[in-house]
């Protein structure tokens, strides 16, 4: 950017930001006028080389605001050039993508500008008809998904969306989103799509989620192939921000419905949150947590759990041991496993694996880091086992405080 020469420091040749006046009537930029008085000793005016008596200086606040309204005015002027220029740019990219038979490249730049640019350009983009071209492109998908070409197009479009907003006000791009053939196509991706693309999905799909959508249509259509696609996405080591927005998108889902949680058990949830939760960190550990104790509200859900041999004792461990939020979710699983899958041999399971130490020790601990209903399910927990598992010399002594209206199971 150039600028006007008398906004200039005669010394440094600068912008100045702190202008100030000399005897001279000549302003310098403060910091290098003190340098050449004080440093260098010198006793003559930089540009007239005129003697000086005096070496007091002050500042040029007329000089300053001038400086200040211009620069602020380039700035505005420059962001506008790029905005219209941009907006230009977007608009041609779009017409060349319905023209053109090779689309990939046009969306990767389309892409790049939108991540680039600000709020007011991904609403020029919708102007434009953007999200209406882009989603075209996905529709493609349920015609043909074979072709190797349309499907990395279709990839690179779920990229292009990904950078657009989607909020309850802006129905029209939500009605286009919640769209059942749109939504078929962005699970093709999720479950046959390279490791990007998977993400950019998730992340749309949670953007929905945030909306209000009603995620009933994917339970009931797509079956538990969805469901196993974003488990497997959970399960991901390396991709550990796309397994936190799987693992989000999931207790959306399954918060939903019935029906969603069925389906989620269907795809080996149960089975694959249990081997994951042993050396998660504390907000995967929550969310584990509460997807089992979603998918344990369900009479097939508590089944599926009390038959992997690690179930009782990886969720007993959690218990005051990763955060209050944890527990919470850990003892409800317990008590809804107790309360309404009470065999014998879970009931054992619980004393041998130190699930009834756990919630003994719960129960022993002051104050207000648990609340009242935690505690109360874990009382009722020893209370109705209590007789029976006080045959076995494992069972801790300590117990009876808590034992006033035991049981046999």
């Amino acid at each position: 950017m150039e600028f006007p020469h008398h906004f200039l420091c005669p010394i440094s040749l600068e912008l100045m930001e702190d202008p100030v006046i000399i005897s001279t009537g000549v302003t310098y930029e403060r910091r290098s006028i003190e340098k050449w008085f004080f440093t260098y000793k010198k006793k003559v005016c930089p540009a007239t080389m005129q003697s000086l008596d005096s070496f007091q200086i002050t500042p040029n606040h007329t000089l300053k605001r001038l400086i200040v309204a211009w620069v602020s005015y380039q700035s505005d002027f420059q962001k506008n050039l790029c905005d219209s220029r941009s907006s230009e740019e977007i608009s041609g990219i779009l017409g060349s993508i319905e023209s053109s038979p090779f689309k990939v490249s046009a969306l990767r730049k389309l892409r790049l500008i939108l991540e680039k640019g600000d709020e007011d350009l991904k609403t020029e983009f919708k102007k434009l008809g953007g999200v209406e071209v882009v989603v075209k492109i996905l529709l493609q998908l349920k015609f043909n998904s074979s072709e190797n070409s349309d499907f990395a197009e279709c990839e690179e479009a779920a990229g292009v969306l990904n950078e657009i907003p989607v909020s309850d006000k802006d129905q029209k791009t939500l009605g286009i989103f919640m769209g059942s053939e749109f939504m078929y196509s962005m699970t093709i991706i999720l479950r046959h799509g390279g490791s990007d693309a998977r993400f950019s999905v998730i992340s749309t799909f949670l953007r929905i989620a945030s909306a209000d959508y009603c995620w009933n249509y994917v339970a009931e259509k797509q079956g538990i192939d969805f469901f196993k696609s974003l488990f497997e996405i959970v399960s991901d080591e390396i991709s550990t921000k796309s397994s936190s927005r799987a693992l989000q998108l999931l207790l959306e889902i399954t918060s939903a419905s019935r029906k969603s949680r069925l389906k989620a058990l269907d795809a080996g949830g149960v089975f694959t949150l249990v081997e994951l939760l042993p050396d998660s960190g504390r907000s995967k550990c929550e969310r584990i947590l509460r997807l089992l104790k979603l998918i344990c509200e369900t009479s097939e859900g508590r089944t599926a759990f009390t038959d992997h041999a690690l179930g009782i004792a990886a969720v007993s461990k959690k218990i005051m041991n990763v955060s209050p939020a944890a527990t919470t979710a850990a003892v409800k699983i317990l008590w809804l496993i107790s309360n309404f899958q009470p065999r014998e041999r879970v009931v054992e399971e619980f004393l041998h694996c130190g699930a009834v130490k756990r919630l003994v020790a719960l129960l022993k601990v002051g104050g207000a880091v648990h609340n009242s209903m935690v505690k109360d399910r874990a009382t009722g927990i020893l209370m109705t086992h209590g007789r029976m598992w006080r045959r076995y010399p494992c069972f801790p002594a300590d117990v009876s405080n808590f034992l006033g209206r035991g049981s046999s199971t």
